[in-house]
């Protein structure tokens, strides 16, 4: 029997995330591999499914084979083994650590106006305040049809795909839905499965009611609507869950209680919470202890790290909401002001491209490397760069450079939560010191451990960073192993388990769910 992570009434729980838990590969010999789906978030779930006697994953069939493989299995669940390397099962196979997986296949042109055109950039720029409202956004019936046939369409056919998982099992489970891709999918679930218990997290910052007011009537009314068919709404931080009971009361006109963090939509109550979202810390030691880190470790001690050079260390995808440009200038600039720090300390920068078929992320990966040229044109001494970009994505790198990073900069303009600063302090060989933008949902638990960073201020950035390398030893390790056990209490497992606690009771309340 699995054990159960928190003590729930017995039901089926149903996962809802655009990224799966698996995806699978043709190789250049003909085989089919499966791999591990990667994240935080992924491994959490993933946790949880296998612990529990019914769970199934509903993602989207994100590769080509993955697509080959949901229509082998006719649209429905499958089951994959993790026990060690996943695999796909039959019911004749002897494997307990199991997980039903059932892949929505998407037509590509459709998935293209709902993740290229809506989901991203839209919804992501509305939601981290990226827009110049001088100019853009600037709608079309473009716009407005791929809301319709594209963002709308996926919605309908995953809450169909949910609805079905939950028919099959007489209308009674769990249902968990995750982030911005499926903001409609509660209400379009609640019309067919009444009696279901309906859980939304947001991942991203939630915006005041001014923001979302950039969005057609249309798409913000059905936007909030479709997130008021779930029993709890939730986010990383309180602030976050504030905003959206303001949305509600403002945009839609509905009754709130911020005292109580409760909506009222008809004859329902719509409970909203914040649950901070960590790492599991145990885990994430150990990949800092494997072969594969212990050689980038040994190598950046040579290349970067050693002869008493400092590291400054930042590891981000190159979206416009991680305010990249601005961390470098300020870095620039506090070389400047302080030419005694030039060829005493590089910043390293990992950054991972990313969506570069939407225009505004090109054209600000081109201002990072325009940005960096400048910097080490200015400041270069004999062979040394003060930055250091590479574009890669290599997790075993980056969990190196945490290890021996004196600074870790971390300037986003807005973040729902950031783990890579949870990440850095408990591997961290060097007593780092965390420079984190106050704009961050981690910067409610890891901001007194910290310096903070203004993320439109270049001037204060440059001071702080300078205030981060200089730190006394003794201050360092106090700050840098407070911010470790705050993460380790908070771990991604309490995450978790929170959620499921506070669900229980709607679970338990009404026999007939």
């Amino acid at each position: 029997m699995r054990r159960r992570p928190v003590d729930l009434p017995d039901v089926p729980v149903v996962v809802v995330s655009h990224r799966g838990p698996v995806s699978f590969r043709r190789e250049a010999d003909g085989t089919r591999s499966v791999r591990r789906g990667a994240g935080g978030l992924v491994t959490a779930l993933a946790g949880l499914g296998r612990h529990l006697p019914d769970a199934v994953w509903v993602c989207a069939a994100a590769t080509e084979e993955d697509a080959t493989v949901a229509r082998e299995h006719g649209g429905r669940a499958l089951t994959v083994a993790f026990d060690p390397h996943p695999r796909v099962v039959g019911p004749s196979d002897d494997a307990e650590d199991t997980l039903q997986v059932r892949l929505v296949e998407v037509d590509p042109e459709r998935h293209a106006d709902f993740y290229g055109v809506v989901a991203n950039p839209l919804l992501w720029f509305v939601q981290h305040n990226l827009f110049g409202l001088a100019t853009a956004p600037s709608f079309t019936e473009r716009d407005h049809d791929a809301f319709r046939k594209g963002y709308a369409a996926v919605n309908e056919q995953f809450a169909d795909a949910v609805a079905t998982e939950v028919e099959d099992r007489e209308g009674r489970a769990l249902v968990l839905v995750h982030d911005y891709h499926f903001y409609l999918v509660p209400e379009l679930v609640r019309r067919r499965c009444p009696n279901a218990v309906i859980t939304h997290f947001v991942h991203i910052p939630w915006p005041g009611p001014s923001a979302w007011r950039i969005l057609p009537r249309e798409m913000r009314g059905r936007l909030l609507t479709g997130l008021l068919g779930n029993d709890v709404v939730a986010f990383h931080t309180e602030g976050f869950a504030r905003n959206f009971l303001l949305c509600a009361q403002e945009i839609l006109g509905l009754p709130v209680d911020l005292a109580a963090m409760t909506v009222d939509a008809g004859d329902r109550r719509i409970e909203v919470k914040h649950y901070p979202i960590s790492i599991d810390v145990a885990a994430f030691r150990a990949l800092a202890a494997t072969p594969a880190v212990e050689d980038h470790v040994r190598q950046l001690r040579e290349d970067l790290a050693g002869s008493g050079c400092r590291l400054v260390v930042r590891v981000d995808r190159t979206d416009p909401s991680k305010n990249i440009v601005r961390g470098f200038r300020a870095f620039g600039l506090m070389l400047e002001q302080h030419p005694e720090l030039v060829g005493q300390v590089t910043f390293l920068a990992l950054l991972q491209p990313s969506r570069l078929d939407i225009p505004e992320y090109t054209d600000y990966l081109a201002r990072i490397g325009a940005e960096v040229a400048l910097v080490n044109a200015r400041h270069a001494r004999s062979g040394h760069r003060p930055i250091d970009l590479r574009l890669e994505d290599n997790l075993p790198l980056a969990v190196a450079s945490y290890r021996l990073a004196d600074v870790l900069v971390v300037n986003a303009l807005a973040d729902g939560m950031n783990l890579v600063a949870k990440e850095a302090v408990v591997v961290s060989e060097r007593d780092l010191v965390l420079a984190l933008s106050e704009n961050t949902g981690a910067h409610q638990e890891l901001g007194a451990f910290a310096v903070t960073l203004h993320p439109f201020d270049v001037q204060q950035q440059a001071d702080a960073m300078y205030a981060a390398l200089t730190m006394p030893s003794a201050r360092r390790a106090e700050q840098c192993r407070a911010a470790a056990r705050v993460v380790e209490e908070n771990d991604v497992g309490k995450w978790l388990r929170a959620q499921l606690a506070d669900v229980a009771p709607l679970l338990a309340a009404d026999p007939s769910r």
